[in-house]
């Protein structure tokens, strides 16, 4: 996320350097999994869970929005030498983050850090501060996997620490997707999908496959509702009908029956 990006937003930016020359090790290691052995670093959306600072614990809170809106990701550059926020970063679930990031062995060093500077309520206010603040600089990285999840841990050479959780997207079927308002979706293993259009629910068949959903007719009540209401509630039917496109990145799921007809929803 440059600082470009941010600025699109309109928000001011608040840029800090700081973290020492990383250390040495080796680049080739691929073993998720293993104490001390970073694989797996980047590209991957990291969850924070906690932040620890002189042994008091900082723990991201819990609510649904943070929890769906908090991601940060590392993408690695060599030619990090930017004052002005890289590639790497993301957000706690309040302000957006930016930063390089150089990943050499089990070293992690962040340098350039950028942020919007929106005002967040505490606990998530105060979690966030912790975490910029021990974000900056040089730390040892661990990856370990339990029960096939992985979790990393940033630890700096005063022995703070930053553990995340690997956040892995939602599954396509079994997940319920919101479409805006009270109206949503669950496409199941059956072949089927059962949903609220906002006032009437529905249900039908819907076959998944290379990246399209085929959608029988759609069997809805036919309770009479307001005005605006039943008008977006044709808007979906029309494009929940026949065989449509999807693509979904993280917990966002767009359908698109044609060019300027097509919905995004989000994972609850």
């Amino acid at each position: 996320m440059t600082s470009a990006a941010l600025a699109a937003v309109g928000t001011t930016l608040l840029a800090a350097a700081c973290g020492t020359e990383p250390g040495t090790g080796n680049d080739s290691v691929t073993d998720r999994g293993k104490a001390s052995r970073p694989a797996g670093i980047a590209d991957v959306d990291w969850l924070p869970q906690k932040v620890t600072v002189n042994g008091k614990e900082y723990v991201l809170p819990k609510d649904a929005k943070t929890v769906r809106d908090a991601r940060i990701v590392f993408k690695p550059d060599a030619d990090a030498s930017r004052d002005d926020g890289g590639e790497s970063g993301g957000s706690v679930g309040c302000n957006s983050i930016g930063a390089d990031a150089e990943i050499n062995g089990d070293t992690v060093r962040i340098t350039d850090l950028v942020q919007t500077l929106i005002g967040c309520p505490d606990p998530l206010g105060e979690f966030e501060a912790r975490f910029v603040d021990v974000f900056q600089g040089t730390h040892r990285a661990e990856v370990a996997e339990r029960d096939g999840v992985s979790t990393l841990t940033l630890t700096t050479p005063g022995g703070d620490t930053i553990t995340f959780r690997e956040k892995k997207p939602p599954a396509l079927k079994g997940t319920r997707w919101s479409l805006g308002g009270d109206a949503h979706l669950t496409l199941t293993k059956n072949n089927t999908v059962t949903g609220s259009l906002g006032c009437n629910t529905f249900r039908g068949r819907a076959t998944v496959k290379d990246g399209t959903i085929e959608f029988g007719r759609l069997a809805t009540t036919r309770v009479m509702c307001a005005g605006p209401v039943m008008k977006t509630e044709r808007e979906l039917a029309g494009i929940l009908s026949g065989k449509v496109s999807y693509q979904q990145e993280h917990d966002s799921l767009k359908i698109t029956k044609a060019p300027g007809k097509s919905v995004t929803a989000r994972a609850e």
